[in-house]
């Protein structure tokens, strides 16, 4: 690592020794250095992530839940998020100026988040406020980056997670006349539709060519959702159902809301990672459940209750693969550099943006 690199918290490639230490090796390390770190070091796991790294949480639970909780913890000076890079962003938002975030690996991102940047956001507000004036408002999943999380903010909108996705888009059209949903379209589509509002009344922004897709009247649009997805759920499709159905015709189906709207129809059930967690631990012994969402996560649950039948609704569905880039590897090189002194990989967002995603954010939190 150079100067400037050590300077900037640069991630450099993992140094080669890690590849050249045995399981047993890491995790006794990584053991030694939580006990010397003590109540300093906070480490949140989010669920997708392996079980290598799972073991070593603190706390496990979805985005906003974990940077909530390290926001909790005033007692640590440093919070090694094992997750992807905007719930780290989150973390640091919630948590105090003196509290270090770190992500053991900056390749941990997320392709939904990914999908829409602020330049095309602002440009995509300005063309539909042309089309609609000031009758809109953004409302942003929290799997976004802070920069669309500050735009929400700053134009009067908030966040939403999964779980409280309906009580916010409720909310929103106390607000105006119509909804902008980012990154995530099947989240919107659902939410939406599971409240009332006709497929027909939504429209897609597509960023690629900054056009609105939609066959009518605008006037009739209640709801324009970005065309981004989870690249994870968007693979569970109508075909693996009706395997499901064919194969284990008394198998219940739960799936993710990010999956697309046909899945979710063709479902017994639909709901956020929380709710299917608790929904499989509420379930009674014997019970068989098809489960469409991430693979670290359904193989865990089927781990953990070994009383019901449980089998991902796509059994060639692979984990996440950013998730999958923090590791244990990883996650020994960033507590091993904290014990040497060095901060790397800090996640710092700039104090403007910081501010206006915080708007977003307690919006959504004084609705919950």
């Amino acid at each position: 690592m150079n100067i400037l690199e050590l300077a900037q918290g640069v991630q450099v490639t993992l140094p080669q020794r890690y590849s050249q230490m045995t399981r047993e090796e890491m995790e006794a390390r990584v053991s030694e250095i939580k006990e010397h770190f003590g109540e300093t070091l906070f480490i949140p796991g989010h669920h997708y992530q392996k079980d290598e790294v799972v073991i070593f949480s603190d706390a496990t639970g979805d985005s906003l839940q974990l940077a909530q909780v390290a926001a909790q913890n005033k007692k640590a000076k440093y919070i090694v998020f094992c997750g992807v890079h905007f719930m780290a962003e989150t973390a640091d938002i919630l948590t105090t100026d003196e509290q270090v975030v770190i992500l053991p690996d900056m390749r941990a991102g997320c392709s939904m988040a990914d999908m829409a940047d602020i330049e095309q956001t602002e440009r995509a507000w300005l063309k539909l406020q042309q089309l609609f004036g000031d009758t809109m408002l953004p409302l942003t999943y929290v799997n976004s980056t802070a920069a669309i999380k500050a735009f929400c903010g700053r134009n009067g909108g908030a966040t939403v997670t999964s779980s409280n996705a309906k009580a916010m888009v409720e909310w929103a059209f106390t607000q105006k006349e119509r909804i902008f949903f980012l990154p995530d379209q099947h989240l919107g589509r659902n939410t939406a539709y599971d409240l009332g509002i006709p497929l027909a009344h939504m429209a897609v922004w597509d960023p690629q060519t900054d056009t609105l897709e939609y066959e009518g009247n605008l006037a009739d649009i209640k709801v324009i959702l970005w065309k981004g997805h989870c690249s994870v759920h968007q693979n569970f499709t109508v075909h693996n159902i009706e395997n499901i159905r064919k194969q284990h015709p008394d198998m219940r189906i739960i799936v993710h809301p990010e999956c697309c709207r046909e899945v979710v129809a063709a479902s017994d059930d639909a709901g956020s990672t929380k709710y299917i967690i608790e929904t499989i631990e509420k379930a009674p012994a014997g019970s068989k459940w098809a489960i469409g969402t991430e693979m670290n996560l359904v193989k865990r649950m089927i781990a953990q209750h070994p009383d019901k039948h449980i089998v991902s609704l796509n059994p060639y569905m692979c984990p996440c693969l950013t998730m999958n880039r923090i590791d244990l590897p990883h996650l020994l090189w960033a507590l091993e550099s904290l014990e040497k002194g060095e901060e790397v990989n800090i996640i710092k967002v700039d104090q403007t943006i910081a501010a206006e995603a915080t708007l977003a954010l307690n919006r959504m939190l004084a609705r919950a």
